[in-house]
């Protein structure tokens, strides 16, 4: 892939064209001054780049290139193709978006387009060409971002649809085979012609659900991979293309999104003040969506974002003040500005670029703050942020592109999402059907491992083992090496090739860890018809017919003489499965007349490995003793750490151990080194056992000696 800078990149998205009176000097100066090492460009303004149809205005942004470089600041181009100008709406109507078959959206806001609409395309190639031709070779352009946050919308359009049932007709091959496999003769849906297909506005069958939610992400893909393909035509051997991804959107499918482009990059935005407080008072039932709250969320979506590629990613938005709406104004505390920065860089970050530089004085985001305010002076995020940009550069190269380490990994599963986002087997407390159910089941096993202090990788399904073949995926053998503890909650639709590859991978030596509803269905969501956990049973050693969903929450106890101490008050939450056990060692019991006769918690040997069954989403602590049993020692080696400091580690590319220790409080906090370190902020050094003090909202970054890596990336 193309060659990215030996340090963090570091600065934010700028908007020359946006500010009321002229400023550039001034702006570059002031980003010089703080540090800047990049800034991103141009991916909003279509309409400026060619004002009318054919009509094309590209010097505006010389001054700004000229500008940055001369001030050693690099420049990410985007591409605009996520805004359309009033005119092209306006003469080709056709191209508008469509909700629901025939319910157009409305224009005014972004996105509103059908991005596969031949009218389009040619606009949006032609400008493409235009703008990158123009720029490709300016020395400030390291990278390109194609398009901004992609899969805002399904579109229900004639064409769209069209080429959803040419897709059925390659898949599938005849109407018989797609009724067999979709169970259509349900309801009396059976197809007689491919005529008969119905629109998906008022589908209720979730086979073709799952079919059309997976249709939609391809066409985001193949869209941003036709603009990178076009983009490379012009850019230099050394310029990266990628796109800016916010994860939660409906149509991002990331681990295939990101395959045609050189890095992956996304948006992690999140709660600022006590949203980043620890010990967490954020209530285990706060839904997490564009933005997360809580610190274990945060590093969720870092976890996230690395899970794309396995690889180091770019920050290409984050928080610069505020953020979101003119109703909810919660700028960081001291320090909080560094803490999230460092924490994104410790698992993996290789740029930290802020949304945006200076707060708009117009439009729906005018109070998503920048970092300068809306007089335009330096105040406390600049002055924050300046002393973040002063120790990326005392950093350097030790911390760009870090690998991080991982104690547990956790398997992530885009189609099962989509499949609950509308048929959930979770409710929320009204008994309202609750679209967050993945989520709910998946995230208490990535929020316990957390609470344990143990660190997470997050790895895509299909990147461990792909069925249809098109992507590489490991054995069962290289999992095991490469992630020795394997939790997999939710994994309900998967092929029973998928299935069986778990089976081999505890087989082979692997600790697999079965949570709620995974094997429960096949790759089309139908329903197995061997006893659950279907083709897993025999390695889990139980089963079971019956479950339930859990109306409040249901004390658990360790088994007798059990390896898993659960402390006063565990709970199991949401969802009990009622296990039979036909050859597997109970760990955890319900307390409950009617559930206690049911295990919620099993393990049984399996070959060389080992396969646990957890029959519940667990609560917190549950959760934690859980990840405590699982990995016995943390990888990062911190002992008897307070409740509000957490430690990461990785590995730098040369091979140097990199140990960032947080203090998530109001209230100072003091560790004891662990190894021999070097304090990689000022050059001092650590003994081992010395102690360190935190003051309050700090990080701290250390290098050590030590060898060894973590845990590898599947690619």
């Amino acid at each position: 892939m193309a060659a990215l800078p030996a340090r963090v990149l570091f600065g934010a998205a700028y908007y020359h064209e946006y500010q009321p009176y002229e400023r550039l000097k001034d702006d570059l100066d002031l980003m010089a001054k703080a540090g800047f090492s990049v800034i991103r460009v141009g991916e909003s303004v279509w309409s400026t780049w060619e004002p009318e149809n054919g009509r094309f205005d590209l010097d505006w942004l010389q001054p700004v290139l000229d500008g940055a470089h001369e001030r050693g600041i690099s420049v990410v181009l985007g591409t605009p193709t996520y805004a359309v100008p009033p005119w092209l709406a306006r003469q080709y109507p056709e191209i508008t978006g469509e909700y629901a078959t025939g319910r157009r959206h409305g224009w005014g806001a972004r996105q509103e387009v059908d991005f596969t609409h031949p009218a389009f395309r040619f606009h949006a190639e032609r400008v493409i060409r235009r703008i990158v031709a123009r720029y490709a070779d300016h020395p400030a352009v390291v990278g390109f971002q194609v398009d901004n946050e992609p899969g805002l919308h399904l579109f229900h359009n004639h064409g769209v649809f069209q080429r959803f049932v040419d897709h059925l007709r390659e898949t599938y091959g005849d109407v018989e085979t797609l009724n067999r496999e979709w169970g259509l003769v349900y309801w009396s849906h059976r197809l007689s012609t491919w005529a008969d297909l119905w629109t998906p506005d008022g589908n209720a069958q979730p086979q073709y659900d799952v079919a059309w939610r997976a249709f939609q992400a391809r066409q985001v893909t193949e869209f941003i991979g036709w603009q990178a393909d076009i983009v490379r035509e012009y850019a230099r051997p050394e310029q990266f293309v990628t796109t800016c991804i916010s994860y939660t959107r409906q149509a991002v499918e990331d681990d295939e999104l990101t395959d045609r482009l050189d890095i992956a990059s996304g948006n992690p935005y999140y709660d600022m003040q006590d949203g980043l407080l620890l010990p967490d008072p954020t209530p285990d039932d706060h839904e997490q969506i564009w933005k997360t709250t809580g610190v274990w969320a945060l590093y969720q979506t870092a976890d996230w974002m690395f899970s794309s590629l396995q690889a180091p990613f770019l920050v290409t938005e984050t928080n610069a003040s505020s953020i979101g709406f003119p109703w909810d104004n919660r700028p960081a505390y001291d320090g909080q500005w560094r803490q999230a920065a460092w924490a994104l860089v410790a698992r993996g970050a290789r740029m930290i670029e802020y949304w945006h530089w200076h707060t708009l004085h117009f439009g729906a985001e005018t109070y998503w703050g920048g970092i300068l305010p809306h007089s335009g002076r330096p105040g406390r995020a600049y002055a924050e942020l300046a002393r973040l940009g002063a120790e990326f550069e005392a950093a350097g190269p030790l911390v760009a592109g870090l690998e991080p380490d991982a104690d547990i990994t956790l398997v992530y599963s885009t189609p099962s999402k989509w499949l609950m986002q509308k048929y959930p087997p979770l409710a929320k407390p009204d008994g309202e059907p609750d679209p967050a159910a993945y989520h709910r089941i998946l995230d208490p096993f990535y929020r316990g491992a957390f609470d344990a202090g143990r660190q997470v990788r997050i790895v895509h399904a299909r990147q461990l083992h792909d069925p249809s073949g098109e992507r590489e995926g490991l054995t069962p053998q290289e999992a095991v090496r490469r992630h020795p503890v394997l939790v997999v909650p939710a994994l309900y639709v998967a092929a029973d090739a998928t299935i069986d590859w778990l089976t081999a991978y505890a087989h082979a030596g692997g600790h697999l860890v079965v949570g709620p509803r995974t094997g429960y269905a096949d790759h089309e969501a139908r329903a197995r018809q061997e006893q659950a956990p279907g083709r897993l049973s025999e390695a889990a050693g139980v089963t079971y017919d019956e479950f339930s969903n859990l109306l409040r929450d249901v004390p658990v106890r360790s088994a007798p003489d059990g390896p898993l101490d659960l402390p006063e008050g565990a709970t199991a939450t949401r969802w009990a499965d009622g296990l039979a056990v036909a050859d597997a060692e109970v760990l955890v019991t319900y307390d409950h007349p009617h559930f206690g006769r049911w295990p919620a918690v099993t393990t049984r040997r399996h070959g060389a490995g080992r396969v646990t069954y957890v029959g519940t989403v667990p609560g917190r602590d549950l959760a934690r003793a859980l990840a405590e049993w699982l990995s016995p020692s943390a990888r990062h080696a911190w002992r008897d750490l307070p409740a509000s400091v957490t430690a990461t580690t990785g590995t730098s590319p040369d091979g140097r151990r990199v140990h960032v220790v947080h203090n998530w409080s109001w209230e100072p906090a003091r560790v004891t080194a662990p190894v021999e370190l070097t304090d990689a902020l000022d050059g001092t050094s650590v003994a081992a056992g010395a102690e360190l003090d935190l003051g309050p909202w700090d990080v701290r970054v250390f290098a050590a000696q030590e060898t060894g890596s973590g845990a590898r990336s599947t690619h």
